[in-house]
């Protein structure tokens, strides 16, 4: 899919984000493992979500679905998972975090299962939850560190584990193993990864304790208890209309009740400190996660530093960070986000060379990249590169750019935001499929 982007229009209205697809995950699988039945509202009906629904049903999970969003998971309890065996394949498709947790739980399970993707994760690295799970007792086997993955699990136990890299996905993994495990998990954070995990266990009546950089948890004695929740809009959605509405001209839209997690807010803070005049409402909350308004006018921004935490707490929002940086007045630098090199593309790679194509002066590094603004982008053809995020924000940079932009490779925006284009043009964005 193509779309055609044209600039010009302001920005204007209130809009909901989708479901946030980190706790969609979550609340999906960790609803699977109660005992009992439990209800989502607001749940996320993107590609990637979906991935973890099948995955779900094929190990023996009642899923009753009344429309695309509301879930009734009917629980099997910790061990009431089945495992469908080696001769079939679990299709994790495109989904990094599907096929991260699902391995941190089938570890605890005396079978074997395969876990597998398409072409796009088999290219990322899985080692990572391999080394804690093999630790744990499990056997696990990689494909030259990628997907396929097969695991031979059961007998787990607890390990006190210092994570190289600060990992969401990877502590989850953990964890979840650790559900299984006789003894104190013990995972030590080389920075702020997301923590939706812990507050879902936690609500569930699991023993888990945070303290600083350190997660404890303690297998529970009861069962997991069902969770009744409403997933929050999620800010990485939230970011591509907030974006574009600092960047196109005389804008002003309203996020209505977003997730501001601290552990996933970090565009938001650098943005602010680069001088965007986003006002965050009342915040209260939803399933377990603080929410809030996020009203949003255009503005220009000073260039920003970006380094060390922050770069744990915005690792889903550089594709569009790097768009509002080459409108910002001064040299924006980018370091310590390697990580970006093993996302859906190289993020790096991907955004640097689609954004020279409209004219961006962004410089790559090997950690990072540094941009030089503010500069007039020009409308170009670019290329997705498969990833859904680097899709959205070069639509956003079209609508930026003088003249048409078309962005090629579209059809995985439905990885995390379905009702991308047609939440834009609610808010007055030129976008048309071609």
């Amino acid at each position: 899919m193509q779309l055609r982007i044209c600039s010009g229009s302001a920005l204007r209205g209130a809009v909901t984000a989708p479901g946030d697809k980190s706790i969609s995950h979550r609340a999906l699988l960790l609803s699977a493992l109660a005992q009992g039945d439990s209800t989502i509202y607001g749940w996320l009906p993107a590609a990637d979500c979906q991935a973890t629904l099948n995955a779900v049903r094929a190990l023996g999970v009642v899923v009753e679905q009344h429309a695309p969003g509301d879930l009734i998971v009917h629980g099997r309890g910790l061990r009431g998972l089945r495992p469908p065996g080696a001769q079939t394949v679990l299709d994790c498709q495109g989904s990094g975090t599907t096929i991260r947790l699902l391995a941190g739980i089938l570890a605890g399970y005396p079978a074997v299962s395969v876990l597998d993707g398409h072409a796009g994760l088999r290219r990322r690295p899985m080692e990572r939850v391999a080394v804690p799970l093999r630790m744990m007792g499990a056997q696990v086997e990689t494909t030259n560190g990628c997907p396929p993955i097969t695991i031979r699990g059961g007998a787990l136990r607890a390990i006190e584990y210092p994570m190289p890299v600060a990992s969401a996905q990877v502590k989850s993994a953990i964890l979840l193993a650790g559900l299984y495990a006789e003894g104190e998990t013990v995972v030590h954070q080389p920075g702020p990864a997301r923590d939706h995990t812990e507050r879902m266990l936690r609500a569930q009546g699991v023993p888990i304790i945070q303290h600083d950089a350190t997660v404890r948890l303690m297998p529970s004695e009861q069962p997991l208890a069902p969770l009744q929740l409403t997933v929050p809009a999620d800010f990485s959605s939230a970011a591509f209309m907030l974006v574009a509405a600092l960047l196109v001209p005389n804008s002003e839209v309203l996020l209505r009740q977003t997730n501001v997690n601290p552990t996933r807010t970090g565009l938001l803070d650098v943005l602010q400190a680069m001088g965007a005049p986003i006002q965050v409402g009342e915040v209260s909350e939803q399933g377990g996660e603080p929410v809030a308004d996020l009203l949003v006018r255009s503005a220009p921004l000073r260039a920003g530093q970006v380094a060390g935490d922050l770069v744990v707490r915005m690792i889903d929002e550089f594709p569009i960070f790097a768009v509002a940086a080459t409108q910002a007045y001064g040299n924006t630098v980018v370091r310590d986000a390697q990580e970006l090199r093993v996302k859906e593309s190289d993020r790096i790679a991907a955004v640097a060379t689609e954004l020279r194509k409209m004219g961006a002066r962004i410089e790559e590094q090997p950690d990072g990249f540094v941009v030089e603004g503010p500069v007039t982008l020009r409308g170009a053809h670019v290329d997705s590169h498969g990833d859904h995020r680097l899709a959205m924000a070069l639509v956003v940079a079209g609508l930026v750019a003088h003249g048409e932009t078309v962005v090629q490779g579209c059809e995985v925006i439905g990885d995390s935001f379905p009702d991308f284009v047609p939440m834009m043009r609610q808010l007055g964005a030129a976008i048309e499929e071609i």
